[in-house]
């Protein structure tokens, strides 16, 4: 199949279960999407029993696809400045330490803590996993995906400053996950780097990430000053998302750092010039279209992701106590963070509740477990990561209107 046949074939899936969802099941477009998608999928998997020939089909189709490639080093560098762009800054400032300390401490917390109760719960259903894998799976699993929360976010009422808690951590978090996986991944090769270089490293990669996003961002914005055309400015910032995304990844920097960074300063320099200036209507719609869209797509390339993934009895019940273990962790460390914050700032406003299970997981998370090294455990690593994923877009991203409705009939903040 030829990278054209391909596109347009994950297109007009998406195409064709959005509007399903939309017409019939009234289901959000991207949790519909992806659950349909599954449901397509198993119906392949239960038809190739009789047409073994249809599954091997599927499994090669679906085996052409890269993820991490296609996620890390391409979809993730436009989502993730679309995200960043189109956030209220005004609600991020105030939300600062709040953000900060959920991105930061609560990943490297939560990774910690998952890979220890994975490690002593696991033996239960049978897998004996090693420390090494189960820091792993704690890494990629700890960052929330900041497209599943931001399309959450936008669907379902949520108060201003708690959607500028849960966006910016998920918009950040997953530049420390990804350092913290990195430098995992370096251990099972046999460089496995101290304390003091992890800490340099976690640094130097995130430090440089912002700065040359921030620096990008500038230069695009007086480009954008100086020009009176929506389609070069839109030009511009596209070149903006993508440029500095692969800048930063040649410079082994945190290339998703760059593109939050760029997206926010991008929107901060634009504000300061009049609207004279700068077309700011037609680039919010592009990026809004744009995001939607990119959404859709990915949501049904993790749908069809099931055929590949080596589905048996063990890493199914793995999966299973991975999603209980990972929902408990979401809310310890969130209760700790929330309470530490309420102590230092005795009026501040969150919701615990909220910010735990509005916690999701998606396509990064896959996409870090596809780059798991061939071995013993990556196969429970797949089935528990696409597990949990399944479970927050699906249980947790399509009953997050219920669960706001009633948090909020009680009180708008705990």
């Amino acid at each position: 199949m030829t990278t054209l046949e391909f596109f347009s074939l994950m297109v007009s899936t998406a195409a064709l279960l959005g509007w399903v969802s939309r017409r019939w099941l009234r289901l959000p477009l991207t949790i519909g999407t992806m659950l349909l998608t599954v449901i397509a999928s198993l119906g392949l998997v239960a038809v190739s029993h009789f047409h073994p020939e249809l599954k091997t089909w599927a499994r090669v189709l679906v085996g052409t696809i890269n993820f991490e490639n296609l996620i890390l080093h391409g979809m993730l560098s436009v989502l993730l400045f679309a995200g960043a762009f189109l956030l209220d800054l005004e609600a991020l400032h105030k939300e600062k330490l709040t953000v900060t300390l959920l991105a930061v401490g609560g990943t490297i917390l939560s990774t910690l803590a998952t890979a220890a109760l994975v490690y002593w719960a696991f033996p239960l259903v049978g897998l004996r996993p090693s420390w090494l894998h189960c820091l792993f799976f704690g890494a990629l699993i700890s960052p929330t995906d900041p497209i599943a929360v931001l399309e959450m976010l936008k669907r379902v009422g949520v108060p201003r400053n708690i959607q500028a808690q849960l966006a910016g951590e998920s918009l950040f978090n997953d530049g420390v996950g990804a350092v913290i996986f990195l430098a995992l991944l370096d251990a099972s090769r046999g460089t496995a780097p101290s304390v003091p270089h992890f800490l340099g490293m976690l640094l130097l990669e995130a430090g440089g990430g912002l700065a040359l996003g921030i620096a990008m961002a500038w230069m695009t914005s007086q480009l954008m000053r100086l020009t009176n055309a929506y389609v070069v400015e839109i030009l511009l910032t596209i070149s903006l998302a993508t440029g500095s995304y692969a800048m930063a990844d040649h410079w082994h920097l945190s290339a998703p750092l760059t593109a939050v960074a760029a997206g926010l300063a991008l929107r901060r320099f634009n504000l300061s010039y009049p609207h004279e200036s700068i077309a700011h209507e037609s680039i919010d719609t592009f990026w809004e279209v744009i995001d939607e869209v990119q959404n859709a797509v990915l949501f049904v390339l993790l749908g069809f992701e099931i055929l590949a993934i080596p589905f048996s009895r063990i890493p199914v019940e793995a999966g299973v106590v991975a999603i209980l273990t990972v929902s408990v962790v979401r809310l310890a460390v969130v209760s700790l963070i929330i309470t530490l914050l309420r102590a230092l700032q005795p009026r501040h406003q969150s919701s615990i509740r909220i910010l735990s299970w509005g916690g999701l997981r998606g396509g990064l998370s896959l996409a870090l477990a596809l780059s798991v090294p061939q071995g013993e455990g990556r196969t429970w690593i797949l089935v528990a990561t696409y597990s949990v994923v399944l479970f927050s877009i699906v249980i947790q991203g399509g009953s997050m209107d219920v669960v706001l409705k009633r948090l909020l009939r009680r009180q708008p903040a705990e």
